[in-house]
């Protein structure tokens, strides 16, 4: 599977009031890892930048006055992201600049070149109900480091949110469990599974069990009832 993780900067915050992007960052991933390939452009919006927008991202339009306009760098997006399932955080706010993009130029939408469009915003706010779900939390709950993220970047966003991406869909939040060798055999039942090679498996020593029965019994006390595992409970 081929998936594009895309991110950008733009002007303001409404395309439909002449707010126009001024960097794209895309990162791909074939199978879940991150291959060489990127594509980055800082692109001349032809206007002025939101003092709102520069205090995010730092980009001036003097700094964008030399960079090319969209026209030039589009046949290059396209041949990027086409066909391939395409990674945005908050991906109503990128997809809506891009979309408009591609109608000023009198194409097609650009959420059309996708075979699938995943928001993960919307994916961790399913998965972290209430709590806060920006890229810089994301990284913050799963220990990626965004320490050298002083500015949003389209191209560093979009490899942070590579990681994030990765993190949130794998299961568990451990990237080692690629370093953990795997053979087939059988459990304690006598069935066959891939069972790990490499982990040490530790028991617990008398004195292990009998602190365990302490904590239990200091835990019964304190609730005035019977703990759903003792033998009370289960045959009453």
């Amino acid at each position: 599977m081929r998936q594009v993780i895309l991110d950008t900067e733009t002007t303001g915050l409404n395309p439909a009031t002449g707010d126009r992007i001024i960097e794209i960052g895309c990162v791909e991933m074939v199978g879940r890892r991150l291959t060489d390939r990127t594509f980055h452009y800082y692109i001349n919006p032809e206007r002025d930048i939101d003092a709102g927008a520069f205090a995010v991202h730092g980009l001036s339009r003097e700094f964008l006055s030399d960079k090319p306009v969209f026209a030039n760098i589009v046949e290059e997006l396209i041949e990027f992201v086409d066909g391939a399932e395409v990674i945005i955080h908050n991906a109503a706010f990128d997809l809506g600049f891009l979309d408009n993009e591609f109608a000023l130029l009198k194409r097609p939408a650009f959420r059309g070149l996708a075979s699938k469009v995943t928001d993960t915003l919307l994916d961790a706010r399913q998965m972290f109900p209430g709590k806060r779900n920006s890229l810089d939390a994301l990284c913050e709950r799963f220990a990626i480091s965004n320490q050298h993220r002083t500015l949003h970047g389209a191209l560093l966003d979009a490899q942070l949110l590579a990681e994030v991406y990765v993190a949130m869909t794998r299961g568990q939040e451990d990237l080692l469990i690629d370093m953990i060798d795997y053979a087939v055999g059988t459990d304690a039942s006598g069935q066959v599974k891939a069972l790990p090679t490499k982990l040490k498996l530790m028991t617990a020593g008398p004195e292990d069990c009998e602190l365990h029965e302490k904590i239990l019994g200091e835990i019964a006390k304190a609730s005035k009832k019977d703990p759903v595992w003792s033998p009370a409970a289960v045959t009453s």
